[in-house]
């Protein structure tokens, strides 16, 4: 049994609503905890596997999340659930490094914090690197964080303007002829970057950034022969991009600017015979000093629980063939 005094304020902001972070971790660590004035007692329950060991990680638990609150860290309903799941990742974990060294503030009514910890080395690479490949599964944030970066790195001054690029291909679908001139054209490809730049930035201000061209939502076509200097330029959907793309994009790069190439290349809408570009380009400028690689998993996924599991069966069928069609392709070259 571990028992500590964490005062009175520290442990209502903690325990939340009819102590729903409380139970929380009960349900996540496999302890009893309870909580009576200044005090909260944590017990191991035998069906946690390690009692003595869950009381230990839970009590460090509540003491890091004691302090950030002591700190002036707001912890709303959503951090908490973070910081649990980060804990219930990694024993580890120091939440300073997800809650205060990497949080992004986008905005004054808008804050974001890594929810993994391939999340804080994306955010980190991204500030150390000119160029980061951000390689992972839907739904593990890799296009959200860098235009989160980018807004942040453009408040700061340190670049002038911002530009996202997406390649205009089909997902699987026939989308047949659009009315309108290029830009309606081209809109429904580039709507997930528009989704993310309203979510992080005041509707009023991203509409007139737009207007002025200072942020550039734009198919990868209209990148060939411009040279970017002081700007954020991300890449979405690269993996959808031709090894020409992809060479003609990553040589846009001009001073004091950073680039962003984020791709799943699990999910991969060229042509049959077409290569993509990020899985050449994975091979071609590893290694390059000032560019950085971070790749996720469906440990990263922060959308709804059942995007995880779903990215997991995928992942399970797809070994499963691959498994299959060794054996046949060895039996093949035997005859």
């Amino acid at each position: 049994m571990k028992t500590m005094n964490l005062g009175g304020k520290v442990l209502e902001a903690l325990a939340g609503h009819h102590d729903e972070a409380l139970r929380l971790i009960e349900e996540r660590f496999g302890v009893r905890v309870s909580a009576r004035g200044d005090e909260v007692t944590v017990n191991g329950t035998p069906e946690s596997g390690d009692p003595v060991g869950m009381e230990t990680r839970v009590e460090a638990l509540l003491r890091q999340l004691a302090e950030l609150h002591e700190i002036g860290i707001p912890l709303g309903r959503e951090d908490l659930k973070t910081a649990i799941k980060i804990f219930e990742r990694d024993p580890e974990a120091q939440l300073a490094d997800h809650f205060v060294d990497s949080r992004i503030t986008p905005s004054a009514k808008k804050a974001v914090v890594p929810k993994s910890s391939n999340q804080r080395r994306y955010i980190e690479a991204i500030r150390r690197n000119d160029m980061v490949f951000g390689i992972g599964p839907a739904g593990t944030g890799k296009t959200y964080l860098a235009v989160a970066m980018a807004v942040a790195m453009f408040n700061e001054r340190r670049v002038k303007r911002i530009v996202l690029a997406r390649p205009a291909v089909e997902a699987g679908e026939r989308l047949g002829f659009l009315p309108g001139d290029i830009a309606a054209k081209v809109d429904p490809y580039l709507r997930p970057l528009y989704d993310a730049l309203y979510d992080l930035l005041e509707p009023e201000r991203a509409e007139r950034l737009l207007e002025r061209g200072t942020i550039e939502v734009a198919p990868l076509a209209f990148m060939r022969g411009r040279t970017l200097n002081e700007a954020f330029v991300i890449l979405d959907e690269a993996q959808n991009t031709t090894p020409e793309q992809m060479k003609m994009f990553l040589t846009r790069i001009g001073f004091d600017s950073k680039a962003v190439v984020t791709g799943d290349v699990t999910q991969i809408d060229l042509p049959d015979e077409r290569k993509s570009g990020l899985i050449e380009a994975s091979r071609v400028v590893s290694g390059i000093p000032g560019i950085a690689f971070v790749r996720f998993d469906q440990a990263d996924v922060v959308r709804h629980p059942l995007v995880q599991r779903i990215i997991v069966a995928y992942e399970k069928d797809r070994a499963q063939r691959d498994a299959k069609q060794e054996p046949d392709q060895e039996a093949k070259q035997e005859t």
